[in-house]
């Protein structure tokens, strides 16, 4: 990077281009294209930069314009109208176009211009008449015409508010002592002045009128060096921030015996600066020596020419240069290498405190190199492509060596082992801050036993080429570390453990591909880690850097979970640590639903996030569930279907055993009778004798008469219900709050599923309300709403009727026969079973549930509920 005196004199030599990048618009603006210039800054500026304008274009500029670039152009006059209609107008800029004649009332109506620029044009004389008006003129750049003297006219003594003056051509062949006179009572920032490089004449005293902070001469003494005696005159007792000599010797070495340099002893500036031209070792060392007992604390050689003279002979005596003390020494861009080596020693850079060798692609650095250096505290040898063996030599003792160096840069080469920099500054006593940017370091072959001076306190290593395990080799003291762009693709955690007093870190522009949840760097204090490639980032990942205060993590493709959330909303909140880039470079890179949105927008649904109020919510739901299948259960009495399908199962599961063992098959009935224990009256009395007391008698099937003792209820229950060809249910609500007759309700729809419903015959022995029936009977009110059933009458006369009906419903009765018959006329059977003692214990268990439910059987005796009505 240039320093500011050297931008300052671009600005001076370059003023079109400052000038165009000054008045550009900022992009928040939307310029405007209605005609040859495009208008921006609402209507203050106007930008006709390289329009191929042959004129200027008047009639489409605004009266609200205060900045005009007409720069680059075709322009050929400035007439009196051309800004006759811009009364802000303040910056103007005419630089590289064709204009030969300026009206003298061109400028009239523009009392506030403040700039103007008329570099480059093709102007035979210097509009004097023009410029008198422009009393608020601070900056005036003329140079670069045709003039043909650089003689000012009284009237520029007006123009008391002018800091910067630049003026002349390649025509002017001298400057006479009048010149400048007009100037006299102006004290300038900048002034510069151009003359043909073929100099003719120089007249003592012509500068000696200007005051002025900045100096600048484009001018070149091939023909006649002794000017150079007069111009140095003419600045001697004064003070100068800033003097330059551009293109000095600019076809030829001077080779004279007269030392031009001479006046330089009487000249204070704080900088001199010798850009471009031809420099020998001749000419150098007339310089140099002066410049030992001069005041002036900066030097810059940049674009230099230089040649070793050829008359020169080392007689080994010692350099001429022993003496020179600057604050600054700059070479920069230098044609040959040699110019380090001057009068082949290094003596000159002793008491030099910066020192600067850029561009000059030197390809060594000799032993006695270091030691001559002993006083210097910054040392840049940037930009010079300087390798490995160029810069350390194994054999150079560096002991001693650069025992002032601070700073030591050496950036932007092909340096590839942290190993030979680490042999190199190891004996550099005071070095604390080391710049190995824009090298090839950093492969685990070239980054082993490194041993580094422990003062060196930051290090900046950017844009290398490191792999994980070459960290190790970096110096543990630094304070400050700049990997940034290093095509890290991890960390190693060790280095950072070691490295306790490192305070801020840069990991920019890297490809990390995730924060290590264990980092522990309690120093920590900054840490940058944009524009890498990791996702997932937490609380827990900065949870061992306790000093943590900045971090800038940007531009990542992050995942938008809960966790990211939760540390974004906690650092902001907690205002421990400070995002600094926050939040514009933070965006969603998945899920795909949330790309490219910003993490400051995304906001997830808390019960994804909390993981308490989810398990709450869980606890809740799930209990819920559990008391609503409860209800339901208890409802529809669940529990008693679940119960009754597993009897059901059983009693087939039985009856296939059985089967299997080759026991005799069931018998067969035209229909079985289920009825409530206190309506067995009206069926042993009614229902049997009507239909089995006659010439067609059917075979009917009861409880108390037809089940086989000794077996389980629930076996003859299904057994008698499936063996039969209807089931006749006798209706009442005697019916209704048996719970053996749901019992043998249910077994008939699970046989009728297999079946058909026309199986089921409904008798109502006196009138139910279906709506009253308990919720258990829902199949039940649904068969009293959907199917026809025989209702029994009270009135005599009509019960012959029903009789008829019924015996229609069960169809003609076919001859049935049978293989057993077991006959039981009590209404109640009590079974004692006598154990086996020879059972094994599966029997046994048979025998415990056939003891249960005999004693089941029992329990309903005694409360008179009938076997058979479940």
């Amino acid at each position: 990077m240039m320093p500011l005196t050297m931008i300052r004199w671009l600005v001076i030599n370059f003023s079109a281009l400052l000038l165009g990048a000054l008045t550009s618009p900022t992009p928040s603006e939307t310029p405007t294209e209605d005609g040859p210039c495009r208008i921006y800054n609402s209507g203050r500026s106007a930008d006709c930069l390289g329009r191929q304008l042959d004129a200027v274009p008047w009639r489409h500029l605004p009266p609200t314009l205060e900045e005009v670039d007409l720069s680059s152009n075709g322009l050929r006059a400035v007439h009196t109208d051309d800004f006759a209609r811009l009364p802000k107008l303040r910056v103007l800029l005419l630089t590289f176009n064709n204009i030969s004649h300026i009206d003298d009332d061109a400028f009239r109506n523009n009392p506030l211009l403040e700039h103007l620029n008329i570099f480059n044009n093709s102007l035979q004389e210097i509009p004097a008449r023009a410029v008198t008006p422009l009393l608020n003129l601070t900056q005036l750049y003329m140079s670069n015409n045709l003039y043909t003297h650089a003689t000012l006219a009284d009237s520029f003594s007006k123009l008391v508010k002018l800091k910067v003056l630049s003026m002349g051509g390649s025509l002017v062949m001298g400057l006479k002592k009048q010149d400048f006179q007009p100037l006299k009572n102006i004290s300038l920032h900048g002034f510069q002045i151009k003359c043909s490089s073929k100099l003719s004449y120089y007249e003592h005293g012509s500068l000696e009128v200007i005051r002025t902070l900045d100096m600048g001469f484009d001018m070149a003494v091939d023909q006649q060096p002794t000017f150079l005696l007069n111009m140095l005159r003419d600045l001697a007792n004064k003070k100068f921030r800033i003097i330059q000599f551009r293109n000095l010797f600019e076809f030829m070495y001077y080779n004279g015996e007269v030392d031009i340099f001479q006046g330089l002893k009487d000249v204070t500036a704080y900088q001199l600066i010798f850009h471009r031209g031809k420099f020998n070792e001749n000419l150098l060392r007339m310089a140099l020596m002066n410049l030992q007992v001069a005041p002036i604390k900066r030097l810059r050689l940049q674009y230099i020419d230089f040649a070793r003279s050829p008359t020169f002979i080392d007689s080994g005596a010692g350099s001429s240069i022993t003496d020179l003390e600057l604050d600054q020494l700059d070479l920069w861009y230098i044609s040959n290498p040699d110019v380090l080596r001057f009068d082949w020693r290094f003596t000159w850079f002793n008491k030099i405190n910066n020192l600067s060798i850029q561009y000059v692609y030197f390809n060594s650095v000799p032993c006695d190199s270091w030691v001559e250096m002993r006083g210097v505290r910054f040392l840049d040898v940037s930009n010079n492509r300087l390798e490995n063996d160029f810069i350390f030599n194994q054999r150079c003792d560096y002991k001693g060596s650069m025992p002032n160096l601070h700073t030591f840069n050496v950036s932007r080469n092909k340096l590839s082992s942290l190993k030979d920099m680490s042999s190199l500054t190891r004996e550099f006593s005071s070095l604390q801050v080391l710049d190995l940017s824009n090298n090839e370091l950093g492969s685990a072959e070239s980054s082993r036993d490194c041993v580094w001076q422990e003062n060196i306190t930051k290090l900046i290593a950017h844009h290398n080429q490191f792999v994980s395990d070459a960290l190790r080799c970096l110096p543990t003291t630094v304070r400050y570390l700049d990997l940034s762009d290093c095509n890290l693709d991890q960390l190693d955690m060790v280095y950072f453990e070691q490295a306790a007093d490192l305070q801020e870190l840069l990991l920019s522009g890297n490809k990390i591909k995730f924060i290590p949840s264990k980092w522990e760097s309690p120093s920590l204090q900054s840490l940058a880690l944009d524009g890498n490639s990791f996702g997932l980032i937490s609380k827990e990942s900065f949870q061992h850097m306790p000093q943590l205060s900045r971090l800038r993590a940007g531009n990542n493709p992050y995942h938008c979970t809960c966790e990211l959330h939760a540390f974004v909303q906690d650092t902001i909140s907690q205002e421990q640590v400070n995002l600094t880039d926050w939040p514009w470079n933070y965006r969603c890179y998945h899920p795909e639903a949330f790309l490219d949105t910003a993490i400051s927008k995304y906001f997830p649904a808390r019960v994804a996030c909390d993981i308490r109020l989810v398990i709450i919510i869980s606890v809740a739901t799930t209990a819920a569930v559990i008391l609503i299948l409860m209800l339901i259960c208890y409802i529809f009495d669940l529990p008693w279907y679940t119960k009754a399908t597993y009897q059901i199962i059983r009693a087939k599961y039985r009856a296939h055993k059985e089967r299997a063992a080759g026991e005799p098959g069931t018998f067969t009935y035209h229909a079985f009778i289920s009825y409530s224990h206190s309506d067995a009256d009206w069926v042993r009395d009614q229902l049997l004798p009507c239909l089995e007391k006659n010439k067609n008698p059917y075979r009917l099937c009861i409880h108390e008469r037809d089940f086989m003792p000794g077996r389980w209820i629930i076996d003859n229950i299904i057994e008698n219900i499936e063996s039969s060809r209807k089931v006749i249910f006798v209706l009442s609500r005697h019916f209704v709050n048996s719970e053996w007759c749901n019992y043998e309700l249910y077994f008939a729809q699970q046989r009728a599923m297999g079946k058909t419903f026309s199986d089921v015959i409904l008798v109502v022995k006196e009138p139910i309300d279906p709506s009253s029936l308990p919720s258990k009977y829902c199949k039940l009110k649904k068969m009293l709403s959907t199917k026809t059933y025989l209702e029994w009458p009270q009135q005599v006369n009509q019960q012959a009727f029903f009789w008829e009906q019924l015996r229609s419903v069960l169809g003609k009765p076919t001859s049935t026969q049978r293989t057993q018959s077991v006959k039981s006329r009590t209404s109640s059977v009590s079974v004692i079973g006598l154990p086996n003692e020879d059972v094994g214990p599966e029997a046994a268990e048979d025998d415990a549930e056939e003891e249960a439910e005999f004693k089941l059987i029992d329990r309903i005796n005694e409360r008179e509920i009938p076997v058979m009505a479940l």
